[in-house]
Order: structure tokens, then sequence, then C-alpha cells
């Protein structure tokens, strides 16, 4: 017998799909405390940070996520949460909802840096850094993008020799995420015996990190050149299972599907801007939502938002039924980040010349996406990944 109307629960704005009937209650815990953390902590003073360009307090932030087990979230062990990965995806959507530069400190934090020392490095690297850095008193940054070499790290020049039992590491890293308030640095360099990363305190003689200025996008984060010159490791600063460059894009792709879900967040941030912008602005004597064009923009947003967290859902049950593809990550990043700039862009015209203002998030979200269509692999990269996947073909080289 079909339900009657009366019987159907109401429809909700925020969720028409009724996604949150697929979350646990302790999947609705996890987001929850996130986003009452980033409610109090982030958004008072974001679009000041994004103003100046700053992230001033991103050393108390680090400790704070850590307290709330943000940092390394799905990794077990060693001081890190535990958690699912659907859960550790819910997070990045509350944390990119504030700010995308919150949820890279969080993704290159525990999805790159920590995740880097976790599966590949020794015993006593875990001991000797996880702990802290899962806490937030150690600050982990992620070193393979180069000047010359951001697509194609199989290009890198950075080498490292071996000098008696040391290694000797010279060369530069560009657009760093966390690099100047980084203690350790996740290096890759070319060796004699392939590519290898490297836990690199960043107090070693020869290391030096300068903040890279004039961004327009991610303003309220900590970018960085990394500069290595002729930085002397210890034997036991290599990573020992890292061999080779299948080791960094593995975990490149644990900070992608982060991204998935943090997309969303900013996105869901822009229409909700626009949705209540819609209600309350008039014109022509009558609010503009009462108008047909207004509407479809607003229907259409909320098509693809709520598309895009059903498919990052789905890729996160995946996730953690040990079933998640490299291909499936990049399908939910070539489409969610896509899809979030253009409901960023579609908020902008619903908002009209307040759009670009700061007192509205929209235009700070929409520059903010621009980086992360780039990073973590361009959406042209990922088109020919699955365009391998679908023909069987390499159309890279």
């Amino acid at each position: 017998m079909s339900p009657t109307p009366s019987s159907l629960p109401p429809f909700d704005p925020d969720d028409p799909l009724g996604l949150d009937d697929l979350l646990t209650d302790e999947d609705r815990a996890v987001r929850d405390t996130v986003r009452r953390w980033a409610a109090d902590r982030v958004l008072p003073h974001i679009a000041g940070w994004y103003e100046k360009g700053e992230l001033p307090e991103v050393r108390e932030l680090a400790r704070e996520l850590g307290s709330l087990g943000a940092l390394g979230m799905s990794l077990t062990g060693y001081g890190c949460a535990g958690a699912s990965h659907v859960q550790y995806g819910l997070a990045c959507l509350e944390l990119e909802a504030a700010d995308s530069g919150i949820r890279s400190l969080v993704s290159v934090q525990g999805s790159l840096a920590m995740y880097a020392i976790r599966r590949f490095g020794s015993e006593e690297q875990k001991q000797h850094w996880l702990p802290r850095m899962a806490a937030g008193e150690v600050i982990g940054c992620f070193g393979l993008t180069e000047p010359d070499h951001g697509s194609d790290p199989a290009g890198m020049r950075t080498r490292a020799r071996r000098d008696g039992t040391d290694w000797v590491l010279t060369g530069r890293k560009m657009w760093i995420t966390n690099g100047s308030v980084a203690g350790v640095a996740v290096v890759w360099a070319r060796t004699d015996d392939g590519i290898r990363g490297f836990a690199v305190p960043t107090d070693a003689p020869g290391f030096t990190a300068t903040d890279i200025r004039h961004k327009w996008s991610l303003r309220a984060s900590v970018t960085s050149e990394l500069v290595l010159d002729e930085v002397r490791l210890p034997a036991d600063a290599v990573l020992p299972e890292a061999a080779g460059l299948r080791a960094p894009l593995e975990c490149l792709g644990q900070a992608r599907y982060g991204i998935v879900w943090g997309a969303m967040g900013a996105a869901r941030t822009c229409f909700g801007t626009a949705l209540d912008y819609a209600r309350t602005r008039e014109q022509f004597g009558r609010p503009i939502g009462a108008f047909q064009l207004t509407q479809a923009k607003l229907a259409d947003m909320a098509v693809e938002l709520h598309k895009g967290v059903l498919l990052a859902h789905h890729l996160g049950r995946r996730f953690d039924a040990g079933r998640l593809r490299p291909e499936q990550v990049s399908f939910g990043k070539l489409n969610n980040v896509r899809e979030a700039i253009e409901i960023c862009r579609t908020a902008r015209t619903v908002l009209g010349a307040n759009g670009i203002s700061l007192e509205y998030p929209v235009m700070r979200h929409a520059t903010n996406l621009e980086s992360v269509l780039t990073y973590e692999g361009t959406a042209e990269m990922h088109q020919l990944v699955l365009g391998k996947a679908l023909t069987g073909l390499d159309a890279f080289r």
C-alpha cells in the first residue's frame, strides 16, 4: 500500500533527498561536532583572515583540531581516532563549508603527511611523529610538487644522494600547504634507486620554507616554497616502504577522497546563502525567489549539490568496505569540484553585486575552489584517468 502524502516526512530544503537517513548516530555526532567547532572558531574570523591573506592562529587551530580527533582521523593507532572514512568525509565537508584553507590544513596533515608515515614509515618513525601530529603539536607538510613539475611528478629534479650512511637532499618544492609552519616535511626525491620518500625535520640545516604571497585563492592558508640546500639526514630518515612513484600517488588518492566531500561543503554554503538571499531580497515588489529564473537556478544548484553529497557518501562506504578504486576517486573529484564551482558561480549571480562582497561567503568559496580544481590532480588529469579506465587506452603521453 502506497504511503499517503500526510504520512510522509516533510520536505526538507536542507536535505531534499533525505540523505541524513544514511548516517549512523555516530556519523551525525562527528559531523555536528566539527560543524560546531567551525562555527565557533573559523566563521567569525575567516573573512578577515582571507582579506588579509593570512591564517594567524594556525598552530592553535591545529591543536584544537587534534583535540577533536580530526587529524589523521581515519588512521588507526599512534593517537589517531580510527574513525570511518565516511566520518572523515563528513568532517571534510563541514571544514570546507567554513573555508577550503581549513580543510586543506587537515587534509595535508592527515591524508598526506601522516598517511605517508603511517603507510610507508618505520616503526620508529611512526612512534616519533604520529602521536604528536595527531594531537596537532607537530604540523606536517608534503613536498611533491616542484616549480617545473606539477602534473608530471615523475620528472622531479629534487635529488637525494648517499654520503656514507647519510642522505643529502637538494632541490625545491612549490605550492606546499603548511610548509612554513611544519615541524616535519615528507619530501619526495629522486635517488639512484628511484623515487624515495623522506621524513625531514624542518629544523635541519639547509632546509628553508618561504611563504608564497599575492595569492587570490586559498588566502587563509599557509602556502610555501621549500628549498633543500644540501640537507643532510641520517639513514633512518628514509621511509623504508616507499619505493617508486606509486607511494606518493597513493597518498594523493587519500587527499583526493577528502576533496570529494570537502568541495560539497563549499557548495552547500554558497547554495544556502543564495537560497536565504532569494527569500528576502525584493525586486519589482516581491522576493527574487518568486521569479521563475531564480527558482530554476536554485533547483539546479540543489540537484547538483545533493547528487554530489550522495556520490561522496557512496564512495565513502566503498572505502570503508575496502572496495574503493583510484579511478572512482578520480570520478568523484572531477565531478564534485567541477559542480561545486558552478554552484558557487551561480550563487554569485543570485546575489548580484553583493555576491562579490566579503560580507557574503560566495566569492571567497568560488576563488578557493579554483585552487581545489587544480591541486591533487587537475580536472584534465582526472579526465584522462577515467578515459584510460573506460577505453583501456593510455592518452597521457
